[in-house]
Order: structure tokens, then sequence, then C-alpha cells
């Protein structure tokens, strides 16, 4: 038999199941037990997520632990308020209505490729942009890496699984079209020059701020404002990359 998450098609239907979990366990319509740990089991895995939680959420391993909280508020109308006030931030997160226009552009774009990889290190780099600057930015050129290598997979274009970004992005360029030296018009190529600056200066970020590497006594730290560079040119890149692509195919 499928557990409830197996039934469950996104974090926000989630999400909402525990909200209503808790809702019933409050207003004395239901008591299941089950289904509340392994929600929340699943929830305080998520690194992106355990933190929009609410606090009785986080600090009551069973509803049994939860009606000693709520039952200090005497009638159900209050209840279910302080239940609702509670989930707000984590289901606003769901909704994308703390997101950037640009992060749900980005997300909307990477989606269309339909490539698991892909979407997985976009979603590694959101989730990281705020809480670890350092994961951010690795996660980052990984992104672009990623799409550079799943683009010429389906060009069946060989490459060594060991070359670095800039010459990986150099050979997705040339299949593409993108590379300055196929165009004559000053502007495209002083365009798409900038592009391949931005493939390498990720690389370059990623090695000087990022966590793939060991550091000194004395490391140069990230800050937010760098993985906010570096996560939404990856993102643009990755998306400019891709509709190249569709359109070479269409």
């Amino acid at each position: 038999m499928d557990s409830l998450l197996d039934t469950l098609q996104n974090d926000l239907e989630r999400a909402l199941a525990l909200q209503n979990i808790l809702l019933d366990r409050a207003t004395g319509k239901g008591d299941d037990e089950v289904a509340y740990k392994q929600l929340r089991h699943y929830f305080l895995n998520s690194t992106s997520l355990t933190n929009h939680l609410p606090q009785f959420v986080r600090t009551c391993r069973s509803l049994s632990q939860f009606w000693q909280y709520i039952k200090q508020t005497e009638s159900y109308a209050p209840r279910r308020k302080i239940i609702w006030d509670e989930f707000q931030p984590l289901l606003d997160f769901l909704e994308h209505k703390n997101a950037s226009p640009s992060d749900i552009l980005i997300t909307d774009g990477l989606k269309s490729y339909d490539e698991a990889g892909v979407n997985d290190a976009w979603a590694k780099a959101l989730e990281r942009r705020l809480r670890d600057p350092e994961g951010a930015i690795t996660a980052a050129r990984s992104l672009v890496e990623t799409v550079c290598k799943h683009i010429l997979d389906d060009l069946n274009v060989t490459y060594d699984r060991n070359t670095d970004m800039g010459e990986l992005y150099k050979l997705v360029a040339k299949e593409l079209n993108l590379a300055p030296e196929q165009h004559t018009e000053q502007i495209f190529k002083q365009i798409l020059g900038g592009c391949s600056a931005i493939v390498n200066g990720l690389g370059t970020l990623r090695n000087r701020l990022g966590d793939a590497h060991g550091t000194g006594r004395k490391p140069t730290k990230a800050s937010d404002r760098h993985a906010l560079l570096a996560v939404n040119l990856a993102g643009s890149m990755s998306v400019f990359l891709i509709q190249t692509w569709k359109n070479k195919i269409i």
C-alpha cells in the first residue's frame, strides 16, 4: 500500500496535508499519527523547507505532544488561526510568493527542457542561495556544466567528462552558432563574447568562493550578493542555451 507521501504530487500538497492533520487534531476530528510522523520527517529532512516549518511541528514529535501544546488555547477558532498563521511562511515559500520574477521565469524555462538533472541543479542553487552562499556558487557553476553536457549528449558530440567549464561551453557555443567568431556584426560578437566571459567567470568564482575546494586559515567568504549574482547569471545563461538548442531542433 502506498504511503501518504506517495499519493501527494508536490511539496505544496504535502504541506497542506500536514496542516490539515493538525487542524483535525486541534478540533477533535482525527488523529492520524502515522501520516503526521511521515510528513514531519519529510520536511525536517529538507534543508530548504525545515526553517519554514511552524515551531510546534519542529518540536512536537507526535500528535500527542502537539495536543498538549494546542489544548492550552481553549476554543477551536483560535486554534485554527494559530495553525493557519504558523503555516503561512511555508505555504508562501512553496507558492513562490517570496520568489523574484526572474526565479519564476528561469524555473519555467528550465522545466521546458524536461531534464531531471538540469532542474535538480537549479533547485539546489535556489535552495542554497540565502542560507549557504558558498554552496550556491558551486551549484550555480554545476548548473551550467550540467546544461552544457546534456546539450552535447543530445547532439551526440563527444567530450571528455573532465573537460573544464570553459572548454565545454566552447563546444556547445560552436554547435549552437553562439561563438563570437561565427558572427560578423560587432554587437553580436560583443554580446556572445560576454556570455563566454560569464561562464568562465562562474568557474573562477566557484574556485575562489565556492565550497568545492578546501580553504586555508583565512578563507575569502562569499556573501549573499555573490550567491545571488552567480545563481541568477547561471540560470539566465542556462535558459539561453536551452532555448537556443530548442530553436535549433525545431
